[in-house]
């Protein structure tokens, strides 16, 4: 990770904006803590090590801001947003990644994050996005911009084709099982029954025509929801 502190100062009275982490690694954690803080007018108020704790964790201190890693375990960024626009549409997410291709950014953007950046950035460029999405606007680096306005313009969207198809628990079953999850670990996980997991994955084999835990395991990390380094 390369970002640096910039010192910011505002004229008159500072609104604290407070900021919830979700990022699985601790030492992109406690960085960004200790960067955010020093900052006038933001507060880190909680940080979570996966998807599913970053949508409890939301619901439960109701932050201004939510920077979210787009690639985590047992429940990526994407759908983590999804979760957390659905519940409160008041939170904004802004999300973090190593990756800048377009199909990750346009489905941040459709799952309600109001900001994508790349962590090689500075982060001067994450606090400004931060405070965009605290005021209620989006915020894209610049770089990013030029691409999404531009499938914006050709109308290419987000998803398509079978994986648009998916419902939200079949997502979280895909990305569990392409984590290396048994079903047993699975129904565990989202607290329903095996009998329950066996379905969802039945309809994904057949919805996706896939018919083995490594070709589910190859789509989903395709698709950006796992990351092959789990």
């Amino acid at each position: 990770m390369t970002m640096t502190a910039t010192a910011a100062t505002a004229a008159g009275t500072v609104t604290t904006t407070r900021v919830l982490l979700a990022d699985d690694h601790a030492l992109v954690r406690e960085g960004l803590r200790s960067l955010i803080e020093a900052e006038p007018g933001l507060e880190v108020v909680g940080e979570a090590v996966d998807g599913r704790s970053a949508a409890d964790m939301a619901a439960a201190l109701s932050p201004d801001v939510v920077v979210m890693d787009v690639g985590m375990p047992h429940l990526n960024g994407m759908d983590a947003t999804r979760q957390i626009k659905g519940r409160q549409p008041g939170v904004r997410v802004v999300g973090l990644s190593v990756y800048g291709d377009r199909r990750r950014v346009a489905e941040m953007l459709a799952a309600g994050a109001s900001g994508y950046l790349l962590k090689d950035q500075s982060f001067e460029e994450l606090a400004t996005a931060i405070r965009t999405a605290a005021a209620g606007r989006t915020y894209l680096s610049p770089a990013l911009a030029v691409d999404v306005v531009g499938d914006y313009v050709r109308g290419v969207g987000p998803a398509d084709g079978a994986a648009a198809r998916l419902s939200p628990r079949e997502r979280e079953v895909l990305q569990l099982i392409a984590e290396g999850q048994a079903t047993k670990q699975v129904a565990r996980t989202l607290g329903v029954s095996v009998k329950t997991v066996e379905t969802h994955r039945k309809n994904l084999m057949e919805k996706l025509d896939l018919y083995s835990v490594a070709e589910l395991t190859k789509y989903a990390i395709r698709e950006g929801l796992t990351s092959a380094e789990r």
